[in-house]
């Protein structure tokens, strides 16, 4: 793996773009201050992608019972059964 390129402040600044195109494709960049490391600027996790109703249909399995209440439970919580 290579090394993550680093800059100094004022060099940071000058070229915030640049840094930013490097970051998005899956680069690394260090930031320092007086030649010691200070910050380190990565690519952020992947999108959730969101889809629309139904989309984990078949990945999850909802059990037969799941609408039944457990026994004493509505007259624990006065629920009509």
């Amino acid at each position: 793996m290579e090394a993550a390129r680093q800059y100094n402040v004022h060099e940071a600044k000058t070229n915030f773009s640049k840094i930013l195109e490097a970051v998005a494709t899956g680069e690394e960049v260090i930031i320092s201050k007086a030649g010691e490391p200070v910050a380190k600027v990565i690519p952020l996790a992947g999108k959730v992608r969101r889809t629309d109703y139904g989309a984990l249909a078949g990945r999850i399995k909802i059990a037969d019972d799941f609408d039944d209440l457990p026994d004493g439970f509505a007259e624990a919580f006065e629920v009509d059964a």
